[in-house]
């Protein structure tokens, strides 16, 4: 089936959560309520095709790696999703306990909460309309490669990349490449241990076994709890389509498992490691003897869906500064992106990314200059500094089209969704999953895609692309 016929008309359906939500402005928990469940109302029109068919051209199984599935879920579910407990903690609740007695309601608060979820809402809306709007399939192929050998390039491909993501990472002004061939030496790493299983390629399987190993210990004693469920999570949907029941039964339930014990044990791992008390492994230790232990869980656990699962309090912050004490940025935040896109080994003077970006979070109040947190803004936080209502719009549609086009890109040069989308669009661009502030993602989008294009061409000067 074709599907290159977008249905403009039904993209309005999008937008009647947020509608609908502005509507309620006067009822802050109703119009908060309506925005949320919004999104969910989003999820549901968009993965059932009831917007825009899903492309047929593969099983829904063999494309979650494509945009409008695994970038709008993660990306949207952690936006517009889990402010629900930073609600639930202004309004008195604590580990899901109603207060016991009558708490005076910040009003004001939340007033400023539900005005974030409605932009929440927004944002969502603009950045799946975004994709649907450029959603063309099937890709007509241009290259092919022999099946037999994609289980062998992925291992090559992982092997290969970890070395130069350290190489990166050691040549001065060119450390912003090291991620790239990090995150692209762990994903080819993983397709190629999910592909390498069905197959029964014993040397594959141990190869690949070995390096998904390495990479998840470099995960936990990393100090940080996102890599370490992105380990599981990627793992799980390559090896989907094959074992579906196998990890409906065990990812799941490892996943919810993780989302309990890591905050103890990201919390516990960083006060011993990060203190100089202990080395890695010994504070790898005691961070699972805490995470395993009951004692202040529930504190941290609740601590972490309150404060860092959601980035909502930050928001809150900065809706209030802007524009009553500063003025929308307009383009400027766009204009010390391209500063950042100069790779320091041309620009050595270069201002520091950090320091550009903690300016305007300084600037808002959200923390002290004195502080050595870092609390970088979310990317529609910066879309509605530049331009409040219209920027968040128009920031998140380019967003979500930016996305879609990239990965429709690299299924065409890269001969389909395996090498195109799985591979290269999920390894080079997994920053579309999460989005950071306007400096990161445009200075890392900007170099992956022309490492994409650089790779494509490598593998067609060696023939393991061919034309069709």
């Amino acid at each position: 089936m074709d599907n290159n016929n977008t249905p403009y008309g039904k993209l309005v359906i999008l937008y009647i959560p947020w509608l609908l939500s502005l509507l309620f402005d006067s009822d802050p928990l109703l119009s908060y309520f309506t925005a949320w469940a919004g999104s969910f109302f989003i999820f549901y029109v968009t993965l059932t095709g009831k917007i825009k068919p899903l492309p047929d051209d593969r099983p829904f199984a063999d494309q979650i790696m494509r945009p409008i599935i695994l970038v709008q879920i993660i990306f949207a579910g952690y936006m517009a999703c889990s402010s629900i407990f930073y609600l639930l903690n202004t309004l008195g609740y604590y580990n899901f306990t109603a207060p016991q007695i009558a708490i005076l309601q910040d009003t004001n608060k939340i007033q400023l909460i539900a005005q974030c979820q409605r932009y929440y809402c927004l944002a969502h809306a603009a950045m799946v309309s975004g994709m649907i709007c450029f959603m063309r399939y099937p890709i007509k192929k241009q290259f092919k490669i022999d099946n037999q050998n994609i289980a062998n390039l992925l291992l090559y491909a992982a092997v290969i990349s970890f070395p130069l993501s350290i190489v990166f990472l050691k040549v001065p002004g060119l450390s912003q490449f090291s991620n790239q061939f990090s995150s692209l030496s762990f994903i080819s790493g993983t397709l190629a241990l999910a592909l390498a299983i069905p197959l029964k390629k014993v040397g594959n399987t141990a190869i690949s076994l070995a390096l998904y190993l390495s990479n998840f210990y470099t995960a936990l004693t990393s100090g940080f709890k996102e890599p370490i469920i992105l380990s599981v999570m990627v793992l799980g949907i390559f090896l989907y389509p094959v074992y579906k029941k196998m990890v409906l039964l065990i990812f799941i339930p490892a996943l919810l498992i993780l989302f309990v014990l890591l905050p103890t044990y990201a919390n516990t791992f960083r006060q011993n490691a990060w203190a100089g008390d202990a080395n890695s492994d010994e504070a790898t230790q005691l961070a699972l003897n805490a995470a395993l232990s009951k004692d202040s869980k529930d504190d941290t656990n609740w601590d972490f869906l309150v404060f860092r699962l959601s980035e909502i309090d930050m928001f809150t912050i900065f809706i209030q500064s802007t524009p009553s004490r500063i003025d929308f940025y307009g383009f400027d935040l766009i204009k010390q992106s391209l500063i950042v896109v100069v790779p320091r080994i041309f620009w050595p003077t270069k201002p520091s990314t950090e320091d550009l970006v903690m300016q305007r979070v300084y600037d808002a109040g959200v923390i002290s200059r004195n502080s050595n947190v870092s609390a970088k803004p979310a990317f529609v936080v910066d879309a509605y500094l530049s331009g409040g209502t219209l920027g968040v719009f128009i920031a998140l549609f380019i967003y979500g089209a930016l996305a879609q086009y990239i990965s429709q890109k690299a299924e065409l040069l890269f001969g389909g969704y395996m090498l195109g989308t799985a591979l290269i669009f999920s390894g080079l661009f997994q920053i579309f999953w999460r989005g950071l502030s306007f400096e990161f993602i445009i200075n890392n989008v900007f170099w992956s895609y022309i490492t994409m294009l650089l790779i494509a061409k490598i593998l067609r000067s060696r023939n393991i692309l061919i034309p069709v």
